[in-house]
């Protein structure tokens, strides 16, 4: 077979074939970038800021999780049981299990998160919640079982840094306050690895040195630092911590951090102060507000002789006053007087009596001059007279009327007669046979009988036409 001409000139080939080339769309390289992904990453852990959060009504959650160089696109549905999704929020350093997988819809590489642990504040925060309510609930906050202190305390314990500020800010107070009181210091460290432990150890050991030393014995323990974040201040929300206080036989003030911090260790304490300065304050107020009261002592003391003094002058004086009205001749006056008031009385009882009768036999007269017979009958007569004459008079006033009313209706009966009307010149006329009146000559026919009526006599006519 001959070769086949590759172009109709036979002149070889003028151009080259091109090699041959996959094209792929978008969606088929997204699919492998995906496969990849899927294949070669697939589930990881990764840590990083929470930005961008947005919750869907859905319940899906979209976030950014980010790094100082770099930002990730992260989902959590709805459908994934994860702890603490409620937790999370813009700034919130996180922990993040997941499947790295391409949204195709985008071209985006996104992670589809499994699982979430808070980092940083946000793991301490939960730890706290945790242990917080393990412990209410066994009854360590409880209200019933904290003690009060002390109103004059002779030895304190004191548990804190020998370096750090709050011990130079306690000591301050008390020595302005109450320079007497006795201060044992057990050292500690407040705040890294081992701090909670080392305070425990000194909450014991200053029980046991209250049992050694019995007097003066410690009245009560403060434990204190100052303030930092929530991690510096993480030793006083150890369980150990709490459960030392708890456990102390000598109550325990808690003065950690600013106002706004608290602890663990507050909630189990006796006491619990905004700062180190104001549990030094509520230690010494007794004292502090004692030497105010000695101060004023000599003055309230002078004052309160004086109103004793006041009072028995005035006994003294109601005593005499007693002892001269109890005198002999003192009651025989009284009683010479008392005599002359009851005879004056008795003078006065008599006088009314004898008008008070006079007056009823007045009345009684008058009375009877009231009912005698001849003035009754004569008073009988006159009524009778007058009631005569009214009906007299009423009986003429109504023939009167009913005469006046019968000439009324004779003048309205004879206006209406049709014999009056007749007197004026008028006729009547009607049909002879059954006296019905003839109103209209159409009511009257040809050859019938009429009768008209004149004001004196009568005319019988026949109709002609």
């Amino acid at each position: 077979m001959s070769k086949q001409t590759k172009s109709q000139w036979d002149f070889g080939e003028l151009f080259p074939t091109e090699q041959t080339r996959r094209v792929l769309s978008v969606s088929e390289l997204t699919a492998q970038v995906k496969q990849l992904l899927e294949k070669q990453v697939g589930s990881i852990w990764v840590t990083g800021e929470v930005t961008n959060l947005r919750a869907q009504s859905s319940g899906h959650i979209y976030f950014t999780l980010k790094d100082a160089a770099s930002q990730l696109s992260c989902v959590l549905f709805s459908r994934e049981k994860v702890p603490h999704r409620h937790l999370l929020a813009d700034g919130q350093k996180v922990l993040l299990q997941g499947d790295v997988t391409v949204y195709e819809a985008r071209g985006q590489y996104q992670l589809i998160v499994r699982a979430v642990e808070l980092q940083g504040v946000g793991a301490l925060q939960i730890a706290f919640e945790k242990l917080k309510q393990k412990l209410a609930a066994e009854g360590l906050f409880e209200t019933e079982r904290k003690r009060r202190l002390p109103k004059y305390p002779q030895r304190i314990g004191l548990i804190t840094s020998p370096t750090g500020a709050a011990i130079r800010d306690v000591l301050h107070v008390v020595q302005r306050r109450n320079p007497a009181l006795e201060i044992v210091l057990a050292p500690c460290r407040v705040q890294g690895d081992g701090a909670a432990e080392e305070i425990a150890e000194a909450i014991r050991l200053l029980n046991e040195f209250r049992i050694q030393n019995p007097e003066p014995r410690i009245d009560l323990i403060l434990v204190t630092r100052g303030g930092g974040s929530l991690e510096d201040l993480w030793a006083f929300n150890e369980e150990v911590v709490a459960r030392a206080i708890f456990e102390s036989a000598i109550p325990v003030v808690s003065a950690v951090g600013h106002e706004i911090d608290f602890t663990i260790g507050d909630f189990v304490a006796d006491v619990r102060a905004a700062t180190p300065s104001a549990a030094a304050e509520i230690i010494t107020e007794g004292v502090f507000a004692s030497r105010d009261f000695v101060e004023e002592a000599r003055g309230v003391m002078a004052q309160r002789v004086r109103r004793r003094l006041d009072r028995e002058r005035e006994d003294l004086e109601q005593l005499t006053l007693r002892v001269a009205r109890a005198h002999p001749r003192r009651r025989l006056n009284e009683k010479l007087q008392l005599l002359d008031d009851l005879q004056s009385a008795l003078l006065r009882a008599g006088k009314f009596r004898w008008r008070e009768r006079a007056t009823s036999w007045q009345t009684a007269r008058q009375r009877l001059a009231r009912v005698r017979p001849a003035q009754l009958l004569l008073h009988r007569r006159e009524t009778l007279r007058d009631l005569r004459n009214r009906l007299e008079e009423r009986c003429r006033n109504g023939f009167k009327n009913v005469r006046h009313r019968l000439s009324t209706v004779e003048a309205r009966l004879r206006l209406l007669s049709p014999a009056n009307v007749l007197e004026r010149g008028y006729s009547i006329t009607t049909n002879a046979a059954t006296g019905k009146v003839i109103r209209d000559a159409a009511e009257a026919r040809r050859g019938q009988r009429l009768k008209t009526r004149l004001k004196r006599g009568e005319i019988h006519s026949v109709v002609e036409e």
